[in-house]
């Protein structure tokens, strides 16, 4: 609940594009789906729509995916590229050989990104994501409660604003267009 409240109390800041007024975001290094090393600097210089989460996912992750897909279609209309990336919390079921055709069955340019659990905590712990483990369901194994932020990165890995996925698509093109645009 202590979330909640305080996410409600910046809503105003993160939609105003002043900025976050905390410190989030950092240095990683993970491996992709086709297996090469990327780190939080985009290779291309494009602005990036980070998400921690399950590629494979019934929960929110099933929702906030095709979100991210839907809005770097909407971008790229209006001229702005931006690359969605999420970075896995299962990366025993999220691997290099099964994150490129979960995320490519919502967009062509997402990225998924794995790594040993420690290389991953880094990750975690720059961007002040928690993972917790809840139940093993037994059909899709273990489930995780996770962060659900979408962090909006520039080019060289800085975070820009952090985005609810409650959000409509249009109020957070309207957010992302004030960081980018």
């Amino acid at each position: 609940m202590k979330r909640l409240a305080i996410l409600f109390a910046l809503m105003p800041m993160l939609a105003s594009g002043q900025g976050l007024p905390f410190l989030v975001g950092g240095a990683y290094a993970l491996t992709d789906q086709n297996g090469a090393q990327r780190t939080q600097v985009d290779p291309d210089g494009h602005a990036q729509l980070l998400f921690f989460g399950y590629a494979n996912c019934l929960q929110i992750c099933s929702s906030v995916l095709p979100q991210m897909a839907d809005i770097t279609d909407e971008l790229a209309t209006d001229g702005h590229i931006v690359r969605p990336i999420m970075i896995t919390v299962d990366p025993e079921i999220d691997t290099v050989d099964t994150l490129g055709p979960a995320l490519t069955a919502y967009h062509d340019a997402f990225v998924g990104l794995t790594g040993t659990e420690a290389e991953l905590q880094v990750a975690y712990d720059a961007f002040s994501v928690e993972k917790e483990f809840l139940f093993d369901d037994p059909e899709y194994g273990p489930v995780y409660a996770h962060g659900s932020f979408i962090y909006l990165l520039d080019g060289d890995g800085t975070t820009l604003t952090l985005i609810p996925p409650v959000l409509s698509d249009d109020e957070i093109i309207a957010i992302i267009s004030k960081y980018i645009g």
